[in-house]
């Protein structure tokens, strides 16, 4: 089972491209993430639609989509050929992320094309009046996001994807260099951590590194969204503060020499389709100027790094974790350990 995402500007001719693949590609079917975004605006709040400024930005979108495409491979096997526009990196590597999770392999492809021909056939484009305003609309949210398309293209795009120049092709011939091109192996499955997912509670532990100024260094993982501390799932038979010693090993490269001293034990509640469980955080200490500018991220699992004040980091971190964050300090001053539930603390 495996993916070929088929990446591009609005307009780009990935749907038409599409429909060709899938008569090229044995075993092939084709996956619309659009129709993802057409039912929540029936079946989520008016209110809720409103808060975003598009239907990507929202969790769940990106939670079905993953799950959706999941749910067909298993039940028809074969390739899954996604034509979706995917401008933010975040929402890459979640949607990647959790593909990868599930053991799926992503072949993510790029269409490009001068923006002259972009705008032409933005122009030219068949789209329904209904209602009056829809076809001006439309057209003009396409032409909207030519811009951002070609930020992306410049910061990450253009490194990520395999690129099928289009400008001169038909979406026949277009498919046809796509097929080449996986077929023949241009395009290997996208570089991204495969986190397993969890079918139980887990046990997790994170470590507090702190700079001279006592500020705390926090990561930017690829498979999931918001920032993070060092760590990860405790394996079997490890012991937990051991294993956030690896953790910070493996991702930063610091090879911390004493084991850390716990701060907080906080019980996260589940929350479907997550399964909670126990999240330990340890007091790595504080770094050396040396040992901070040694700090070496593996590409495919974490993007990057940074040390935040505590304010700055009640920005960056999800609120759970962010509480998880200032009451493991408050334990780190007062010298002691805290129990939370849910990131609050009780006794």
């Amino acid at each position: 089972m495996t993916v070929v995402w088929i990446n591009g500007a609005f307009g780009a001719g990935k749907s038409t491209t599409a429909r060709e693949l899938i008569e090229l590609i044995p075993n092939s079917t084709l996956f619309d993430p659009e129709l993802v975004g057409g039912s929540l605006t029936h079946l989520l709040p008016a209110k809720r639609l409103a808060e975003v400024g598009d239907v990507q930005d929202l969790p769940i979108w990106r939670r079905l989509v993953v799950d959706t495409a999941a749910a067909m491979l298993a039940e028809l096997g074969g390739t899954l050929v996604v034509p979706m526009t995917l401008l933010r990196q975040e929402h890459r590597d979640e949607i990647f992320g959790g593909l990868a999770a599930r053991r799926i392999p992503v072949h993510h492809l790029l269409l490009a094309t001068d923006e002259t021909i972009l705008r032409e056939r933005i122009a030219r484009r068949e789209i329904p009046a209904d209602p009056p305003d829809g076809e001006i609309r439309i057209r003009q949210w396409s032409y909207d996001h030519i811009e951002p398309y070609r930020a992306a293209l410049t910061s990450w795009l253009a490194a990520d994807a395999h690129l099928v120049d289009t400008s001169g092709l038909t979406p026949y011939e277009a498919a046809a260099r796509v097929t080449d091109a996986v077929a023949g192996g241009a395009v290997p499955p996208c570089d991204i951590v495969q986190t397993p997912e969890p079918t139980a509670e887990t046990l997790a532990a994170g470590v507090l590194l702190f700079d001279e100024h006592d500020r705390v260094l926090l990561v930017d993982p690829t498979y999931k969204p918001g920032w993070e501390f060092p760590g990860g799932v405790v394996e079997r038979g490890e012991a937990p503060a051991r294993a956030g010693m690896r953790e910070v090993a493996e991702e930063t490269g610091i090879e911390l020499r004493d084991v850390p001293r716990l701060l907080v034990v906080d019980w996260e509640r589940p929350a479907p389709p997550g399964f909670g469980g126990l999240r330990l955080l340890f007091d790595g200490g504080r770094l050396e100027r040396d040992e901070a500018s040694r700090v070496l991220l593996p590409g495919p699992e974490l993007r990057g790094w940074r040390f935040a004040t505590e304010q700055e980091a009640a920005v960056m971190l999800p609120p759970v974790r962010y509480e998880r964050l200032r009451w493991a300090l408050r334990a780190r001053e007062r010298g002691t350990v805290l129990y939370l539930e849910g990131g609050v603390p009780l006794g």
